[in-house]
């Protein structure tokens, strides 16, 4: 006789789609996949580019990656054990870690390091399917960045402010050891970040400079030594001598919000719901909060709500959007205020920073919310 035919195993249908695959959407469905839901995840086709970025992940941040156990090891997550930021003339403000009474004020960790231990976490994890191309399921949200393909075919309008500025990323190995300092210089309307990478006793800092649109095609064309001569300068020689180690990339700044975040069956998070400008390093956190958020939104689901339920979705909605826009405004207010040129601002801004940096309570309180410590 002859064996009966074996019937192919129909998969199960699933739970939530993901557009993207990204730090913020990698992060969200491993965190979905402890949920116990069938998370299906689009990934691009195409092999990620090197990535020179370096992101500022603040204590919620970290405590998210480490309990799915994607945290980089020490050298690709440096420790911010001081952050010194310097204004017009004497206007400074300084942020101590001891001073906070915690570890580190925040963690500069490498963006392929990051995405990399995503990656390994999800391949072990059993509820998550990659998938090349989006199929249907209860719920589908977009990770997708700011530059989304998808959020308009969901009736999405992004209200976007473009900043007159633009963004240059690069890596420098510099002459002195940062000593786990975080440095930043606002001036003529260029604010020039140094993030300490490397690890504790290292000599090589994240570069993140926001110049003025006008000049960022200049900068960029630069010869390296060249280029490296115009950072110097820009932060005093701060770090000594400073070497360019590796390419530049350069991106417009914006500031940008979805007119909604959610509908029936559908929901946004990170960059594609949100943008803002990265003076303050918060923008991978408030990604990583939503994601955090709407995986809670659906741990205390009722069960016979569906994951797409409406109504569910906006608990998740109404819970991000307020912080989200209260960080927008904070750090938009930032930036219009050090974009003015003239005497009589500088006095207000050199006025302003020494007197937050003398304020106590407050400069605590404004610790405590970067942190994600509420």
């Amino acid at each position: 006789m002859c064996p009966a035919p074996t019937m192919p195993r129909m998969a199960l249908p699933l739970d939530v789609c993901i557009r993207g695959a990204g730090i913020v959407g990698r992060a969200l469905a491993l965190l979905l996949a402890r949920e116990r839901l069938r998370v299906g995840l689009v990934e691009s086709a195409e092999p990620p580019p090197s990535d020179v970025r370096a992101f500022a992940l603040n204590a919620a941040s970290r405590d998210l990656l480490q309990a799915l156990r994607a945290w980089p090891d020490e050298v690709q997550a440096t420790p911010v054990l001081r952050m010194d930021i310097q204004g017009d003339e004497q206007g400074a403000v300084h942020f101590d870690a001891r001073e906070q009474g915690v570890p580190a004020l925040a963690w500069i960790a490498d963006a392929q390091a990051l995405q990399q231990r995503l990656a390994e976490a999800v391949r072990y994890q059993p509820l998550i399917e990659p998938l090349a191309a989006p199929q249907e399921a209860a719920l589908t949200v977009v990770c997708e960045g700011r530059a989304s393909a998808s959020r308009a075919g969901f009736g999405v309008h992004f209200d976007v402010t473009h900043y007159p500025q633009q963004a240059i990323a690069a890596r420098l190995a510099c002459e002195q050891a940062h000593g786990g300092v975080a440095r930043q210089w606002f001036s003529d309307g260029n604010i020039l970040a140094f993030l300490p990478t490397g690890g504790p006793a290292g000599n090589s800092v994240a570069l993140v400079w926001s110049v003025r649109q006008e000049h960022a095609p200049g900068l960029l064309s630069l010869a390296p030594g060249e280029f490296a001569a115009r950072i110097e300068a820009a932060s005093h020689g701060a770090l000594g001598k400073v070497t360019l180690a590796g390419e530049r990339v350069a991106w417009p700044l914006q500031l940008a919000q979805a007119s909604r975040w959610c509908g029936p069956g559908w929901a946004l998070a990170g960059d594609a719901a949100h943008t803002l400008h990265p003076l303050a390093g918060q923008g991978l956190n408030l990604g990583l909060a939503d994601a955090r958020e709407l995986a809670q939104v659906m741990h205390r689901r009722e069960y016979w709500r569906s994951v797409g339920d409406e109504k569910l979705l906006r608990r998740y909605e109404r819970s991000r959007k307020s912080q989200v826009s209260a960080m927008q405004w904070a750090t938009d207010g930032l930036q219009q205020l050090f974009a003015q040129d003239g005497e009589p601002w500088a006095w207000v801004r050199t006025w302003g920073l020494r007197g937050f940096d003398r304020s106590g309570p407050l400069k605590l309180w404004v610790a405590r919310q970067a942190a994600g410590r509420f």
